[in-house]
């Protein structure tokens, strides 16, 4: 079968690959029919997120139709449609019982300590091959896996995967309220998500930060104000929306790649800048770009910092945004002086999809909207290429897979 491999920083390739079998009975097998390119899927190439392995099949998003299931599954069998969440879970240790499923205690093979497992990451995460693939093994499929209605598309349901999830987990994390006003920096396909998580969790009024021109542009289309970064100060800019007082929440969607003004008020001056150059060079010690390709962020602490002064005091953060276990850059001292709550982390996938799936089912809201490109497994590394320039349509790429 054709799969998304990564053999290095820099280096993805459509290779052919045996086709998964069942390991475990508590695997099933899954012809995907839709995948997608995610921002985190960058890092490993970027080299912002070290660790990976060479013959790792790439991505962690994905919908398709069940083929074979392990003995030990009981709720699916081979004809389901399902949505496969980026994050493995067992459905029986007590961090499953609770919700908290993307910390289970048994989906990670590298132990209970290890942290979230997901696809197509790197060894601390499992490693396990990914979804980018005609076909792919289901770990723990019992709790890994969600059907879907008939009344969910495909290209709805894509966006089931890990995106609208994360973005969901993102604002709950911020403590979004009634009429709460929300700052989102990013904007991203997580970002624009979070637009939509926060208004719908009850925020009065939502601020998007970002410094590319169309994601900030589709972000006013949702009903968010903008700020591009590259012609305000975005910490001035927020206090003058907000009276002085700054953001209730703040939703981080940006991590580890964040991008530094390249003009205008906000650009830092040399000693900020050098230090962001030795945040880059902690965090992505490897980095090997090709010319405009594959280069990591160059400021991986700003959206941190902007986080921390923008948001009022006593205020909340929500981060969602990947950060790489080497970055250590955090204004703490500052945080800790304003009394802010900080919550971070991977979505608890399984418990956090289903309620999704059925606001997307009974037509509350259509995300496919958000949907910017469309690519075959063919045309797959270009469309990595032209993501990762943030060339303009290219928020969201959904790869049809088969049908």
């Amino acid at each position: 079968m054709k799969a998304v491999v990564w053999h290095g920083i820099g280096d993805i390739r459509l290779d052919e690959v045996d086709e998964p079998r069942i390991e475990d009975g508590h695997d099933a097998i899954v012809r995907i029919t839709r995948s997608a390119i995610c921002g985190t899927d960058l890092h490993f190439i970027r080299g912002t997120m070290s660790g990976m392995r060479d013959g790792t099949i790439l991505g962690h998003e994905a919908v398709g139709v069940v083929t074979e299931v392990g003995e030990h599954v009981r709720g699916f069998q081979p004809g389901d449609r399902v949505v496969i969440n980026s994050t493995m879970s067992c459905g029986a240790c007590r961090y499953c019982r609770d919700g908290h499923t993307a910390q289970c205690d048994v989906a990670n093979p590298n132990g209970p300590h290890a942290g979230t497992s997901f696809f197509g990451g790197p060894e601390a995460t499992g490693p396990v091959d990914g979804l980018q693939a005609e076909y792919a093994r289901i770990p723990w499929a019992q709790n890994t896996m969600t059907k879907l209605p008939d009344a969910v598309s495909d290209d709805q349901a894509i966006l089931l995967s890990d995106i609208f999830p994360t973005a969901w987990f993102g604002a709950q994390l911020a403590g979004v309220s009634r009429g709460d006003v929300v700052v989102v920096l990013g904007a991203g396909i997580v970002g624009q998500f979070s637009v939509v998580s926060a208004f719908k969790q009850g925020a009065g009024r939502v601020i998007v930060v970002d410094g590319v021109a169309d994601r900030l542009e589709q972000a006013r289309t949702l009903g968010a104000e903008v700020v591009d970064f590259n012609d305000d100060d975005p910490v001035a800019a927020v206090m003058e929306l907000t009276n002085d007082i700054g953001a209730d929440c703040v939703i981080d969607a940006v991590g580890v790649d964040a991008e530094r003004p390249a003009r205008g008020p906000a650009a830092p001056d040399d000693d900020t800048a050098a230090g962001f150059d030795e945040e880059v060079a902690q965090v992505a010690p490897d980095i090997a770009p090709q010319g405009d390709l594959w280069r990591p962020g160059d400021a991986p602490s700003q959206a941190s910092r902007w986080a921390v002064e923008m948001v009022a005091k006593y205020g909340r953060i929500g981060i969602i945004g990947v950060y790489s276990p080497l970055a250590e850059v955090y204004p703490i001292g500052q945080a800790m002086n304003k009394n802010l709550t900080v919550r971070m982390g991977n979505c608890d996938h399984h418990s956090v999809t289903p309620p999704l799936i059925d606001m997307v089912a009974a037509g509350v809201f259509d995300p496919t909207a958000l949907i910017t490109a469309h690519e075959t497994l063919a045309g797959v590394i270009d469309a990595y290429e032209a993501f990762d320039r943030r060339e303009p349509g290219w928020i969201k790429v959904a790869l049809d897979i088969g049908g």
